[in-house]
């Protein structure tokens, strides 16, 4: 008997698993007046427009951005004295981004940043006008007031950085003397 109506129920649920079911379609009708739509539609707008605000940053300068960028891009700055030597305006040129990062980020004092930004675009100046001695000038002048100096690697002597974050890491200047 038990099983019977097991069986008799299964029937009964595979049955109404296949039966039409009745179907009722969704209103697509917004239920509102144009003065409501408006207010939604203002108030989407104003607050799509604040978002952006929220969005500025101050340019997190910490000093470990600060050396970071002052590390990068320094050398590489750094990196260009033969080019500067030999007279190549389009390795000098290759670089404007290094000159640009370094001085939006290696330098945190406004009277500093403008004078390298002034010092960049002497530089560029000089590229512009193929004047070699010109280049020279204002390279070794940019170079000694924002204190760029090369980084020599010993590899004999250890470690070049301690972790991924440092400045160093995937540089030349992070070799890691493995024994």
């Amino acid at each position: 008997m038990k099983f019977s109506a097991a069986i008799t129920l299964a029937f009964a649920a595979s049955a109404s698993a296949f039966a039409p079911a009745s179907v009722e379609r969704a209103s697509t009708s917004l239920n509102m007046d144009r003065r409501a739509a408006a207010t939604q539609i203002a108030t989407g707008a104003a607050v799509l427009a604040g978002l952006p605000q929220l969005a500025l940053a101050d340019g997190a300068r910490s000093s470990a951005t600060v050396e970071r960028a002052r590390g990068i891009y320094g050398q590489r700055i750094a990196a260009l004295e033969s080019a500067v030597n030999a007279g190549d305006f389009g390795a000098v040129a290759a670089e404007k981004n290094a000159f640009i990062l370094f001085n939006s980020g290696g330098i945190t004092d406004k009277a500093k940043k403008s004078a390298a930004v002034k010092g960049t675009n002497d530089i560029f100046a000089a590229i512009r006008a193929k004047d070699a001695g010109a280049l020279k000038k204002a390279y070794g002048d940019y170079k000694s007031a924002n204190g760029i100096k090369a980084i020599t690697v010993d590899l004999a002597s250890g470690q070049g950085y301690g972790d991924q974050y440092d400045w160093k890491a995937r540089t030349n200047a992070g070799t890691i003397y493995i024994r």
